[in-house]
């Protein structure tokens, strides 16, 4: 079992039990959907007014009913082509109102640089969900790219509860500009009949493999990413966000 295998089964547990709550007391997926949004509202909230802890803690409560909606779908047979939509729609503004509540964050403490990090994050996340969505619409699959929602949410809260909101920021806005491009060239390959590269060797290999990211979760190759991440996020100091000298200053006490 690979180390996103164990924390899924882990965290399927009480899931199972929050899903059959859900089906017994008969609560419509949609109206699970719309608390989950409500949730994530309070926890933009807690963000903006620098409660990470809180705010991470209010994003786990928000991200169970988001999970569970489709769960209790399928059990209760109550899925639908608008359930679909609705979900699709809620989710891109529940990500949206996470975002604005950094940027809110960011502005009150005079950091201009971190509200364009915040605003490009959230419009490139916005634009990766909306180049899958329409290029689906003219070829079968378009799941190319490693920062999709779920990747986005966990590290959102890895931020929040670690106050390391500063590398988590560089890594969604860097890995989602990836995702976009890979999308869109994905796209123009199938639309036009060409293959994807697969490089050479073994370092064009590799670095055509990461950009046409298709290893589903709880796989090596994803357990190596999440590492490479969390690693990356845990490095980049808090205090950055007191001080644009401070990662500077930091990288070079780590070299010496």
């Amino acid at each position: 079992m690979t180390f996103t295998g164990f924390v899924g089964t882990v965290c399927m547990f009480p899931m199972r039990a929050i899903i059959a709550a859900s089906v017994a007391l008969r609560i419509h997926p949609n109206t699970l959907t719309l608390i989950g949004l409500l949730i994530n509202i309070g926890a933009a909230w807690a963000l903006a007014v620098d409660r990470f802890v809180l705010a991470g803690a209010i994003m786990v409560v928000a991200n169970i009913f988001d999970f569970i909606d489709g769960k209790v779908a399928a059990l209760t047979n109550t899925g639908s082509r608008f359930g679909a939509f609705w979900d699709s729609t809620l989710d891109r503004l529940s990500d949206i109102v996470l975002f604005l509540g950094l940027i809110y964050l960011y502005s009150s403490l005079g950091r201009t640089d971190y509200v364009m990090v915040a605003a490009l994050a959230m419009m490139f996340s916005i634009m990766t969900s909306y180049a899958r969505a329409r290029a689906e619409s003219l070829i079968e699959k378009c799941k190319v790219g490693f920062m999709e929602r779920p990747e986005r949410i966990v590290l959102f809260m890895i931020g929040a509860f670690t106050d390391r909101m500063a590398g988590v920021l560089w890594v969604i806005l860097v890995l989602s500009i990836v995702a976009v491009a890979n999308r869109i060239h994905y796209t123009y390959l199938t639309l036009n009949g060409r293959p994807v590269p697969t490089g050479s060797n073994v370092v064009t290999r590799a670095c055509w493999r990461a950009f046409f990211w298709q290893d589903p979760r709880m796989t090596l190759p994803y357990d190596a990413w999440v590492i490479a991440i969390l690693a990356f996020v845990w490095l980049v100091p808090p205090d950055w966000l007191g001080d644009p000298t401070a990662f500077g200053l930091g990288l070079w006490e780590l070299l010496r």
